[in-house]
């Protein structure tokens, strides 16, 4: 019985690359890292592989790293499914795992490797996994939600917890009064106003109210961070015009920058920045004066296209007319023609990655989409009158 499921874990492990153990008891006969590179990893912890507990079920102590439990009823094995990873890969996740798992040195770069071989799933689609397998061996039909439930008893702490929170922070008197700033704060942005917004910031108000969001306030910092960076993207950016996709990837810039700050000062500076830098892309989508809403669809298209091979006819599209119409309208409104318009934005983006990336001319090219490297160089230099280097060269020593 026990070479069966062996044979069913390599057989999952081959399938989905998802890495698999299985236990007898506390004991493991046998796990993916060993059969495929030779490494015995030590799986089994009691505090995060419980026996106890509804089946299957999640086991992690870390939000990015993900396990999986299913006991095989009737006997004395569990198959122990991960890790799984719901974010790319870092090399500090790698460090966590390696050290988790205690793997030697002389194995970190195979085990590394196999790592990068995992899919990365999210907690549903491993939900997914853990039922389908549950159903295979124990033949019963779990569906996926219920491993996202908690006990009754899970469920009654938590209660007991907030209520007595609640209590202590009124008679404290530790009651919140932002609301109303936070409104006001996320009008500001989706107007676009920085000016405006400057003022509401620097004025003279109560000292606001917040909950207590972490035991150490460098994390309390850090979590009020991150969620008025949520905040200000969803509730100021994407409602004042700022492409969706744009403001989720700020969002996740600033939360990682956030991340690696060590001051709470420094976590302040960053957010006044990012409150500014939100409003400001709001101000920028705004339409101007005298622009029609089928010119201005054209040119957000185009802005937020530069990496691909747009074409007049692509643009247009997007804002359901024809070229020819497009054309006309464009060169009336805005006195240049949609294809220029659209190498001066290609040409705008190369001016940004040339000052604040280290990419080279060649993967800036390629990014931009230009047909030759030689081409980019060319057109650069015809539009500002310099070659690309040459810019570097001047926008990097006004910017060190």
């Amino acid at each position: 019985m026990e070479n069966n499921y062996i044979s069913l874990c390599k057989k999952f492990y081959s399938a989905t690359k998802i890495p698999v153990s299985l236990l007898k008891g506390k004991q493991a006969v046998y796990n993916s890292f060993d059969d495929i590179i030779g490494v015995t990893s030590v799986y089994y912890r009691e505090d995060l592989f419980p026996m106890e507990g509804h089946d299957p079920c999640f086991c992690s102590d870390s939000p990015d790293i993900n396990y999986g439990r299913l006991k095989i009823e009737g006997t004395e094995y569990n198959l122990i499914l991960g890790p799984v990873f719901s974010v790319p890969l870092t090399d500090e996740l790698i460090r966590q795992i390696i050290k988790e798992s205690g793997i030697s040195l002389e194995k970190k770069e195979q085990f590394t490797e196999f790592l990068y071989a995992i899919p990365r799933l999210s907690q549903v689609q491993f939900a997914n996994y853990l039922v389908f397998l549950h159903q295979c061996l124990n033949h019963k039909d779990v569906p996926a939600e219920r491993l996202f439930l908690e006990d009754s008893n899970t469920t009654l702490d938590r209660m007991e917890r907030q209520t007595d929170h609640m209590v202590e922070d009124r008679e404290e008197g530790n009651l919140h009064n932002s609301y109303y700033f936070e409104l006001e704060l996320y009008q500001m942005i989706k107007n676009g106003n920085v000016d405006d917004l400057k003022k509401f910031l620097s004025a003279t108000r109560p000292p606001l109210k917040e909950g207590r969001m972490a035991g150490s306030p460098l994390r309390h910092a850090k979590n009020i961070f991150i969620s008025t960076t949520v905040k200000a993207g969803m509730m100021g950016a994407i409602p004042g015009g700022v492409d969706i996709e744009k403001t989720y990837q700020l969002m996740d810039y600033y939360v990682q920058e956030c991340e690696q700050i060590r001051t709470i000062e420094k976590i302040n500076q960053l957010q006044y920045v990012m409150l500014l830098d939100f409003c400001q892309r709001a101000g920028d989508t705004r339409i101007p004066d005298g622009i029609s809403p089928d010119v201005y669809a054209c040119m957000t298209y185009i802005r937020n296209h530069t990496n691909e091979s747009i074409s007049v006819e692509d643009a247009a599209a997007h804002a359901g007319r024809s070229a020819s119409y497009m054309m006309k309208h464009f060169k009336s409104e805005l006195g240049i023609q949609m294809g220029a318009y659209i190498m001066r934005c290609k040409l705008e983006e190369a001016k940004s990655l040339l000052t604040y990336s280290e990419k080279s001319l060649a993967e800036i090219s390629s990014y931009l989409c230009f047909s030759s490297q030689s081409y980019f160089q060319n057109v650069f230099k015809k539009q500002y009158g310099v070659t690309p280097l040459q810019y570097r060269k001047q926008t990097k020593g006004r910017s060190s």
